[in-house]
């Protein structure tokens, strides 16, 4: 994409840079951001040491609808797990062979010390 960013996609980016940071510092390292393909896209992809993460990022400044993590719904997650598929089959059988875990990164409004880490918030 070209051209100025708006406040809400700069908002977005702050959010996943809040959430990578949060992981780093719980020793998962990013291996991709912003994975995108024509199925969905996944906002982190991280390795624990033992499996891929595929991590959706949630920012919400209201709660009046449910929050941050009332906002990733079947719909939502059916489009994460296809993107993470497409993610494994083009990548390498060392990667297609790892155990994988679906993560949420919470946060209500741009607080970093109001970070919420859901891991196995869904599965496949």
């Amino acid at each position: 994409m070209t051209g100025a960013r708006t406040p809400r996609q700069r908002a977005g980016e702050r959010a996943e840079a809040l959430a990578a940071a949060h992981l780093a510092r719980h020793g998962l390292a990013t291996v991709a951001r912003n994975y995108r393909c024509r199925l969905g896209e996944i906002d982190l992809v991280c390795d624990d040491g033992t499996s891929l993460v595929f991590v959706e990022v949630r920012l919400r400044r209201d709660a009046r609808y449910g929050g941050a993590g009332a906002s990733i719904d079947a719909r939502k997650q059916a489009r994460i797990v296809a993107a993470a598929r497409h993610y494994l089959a083009t990548r390498g059988a060392r990667d297609a062979a790892r155990p994988c875990r679906f993560d949420a990164v919470l946060l209500d409004g741009l607080d970093a010390s109001r970070v919420e880490w859901v891991q196995g918030a869904f599965d496949a």
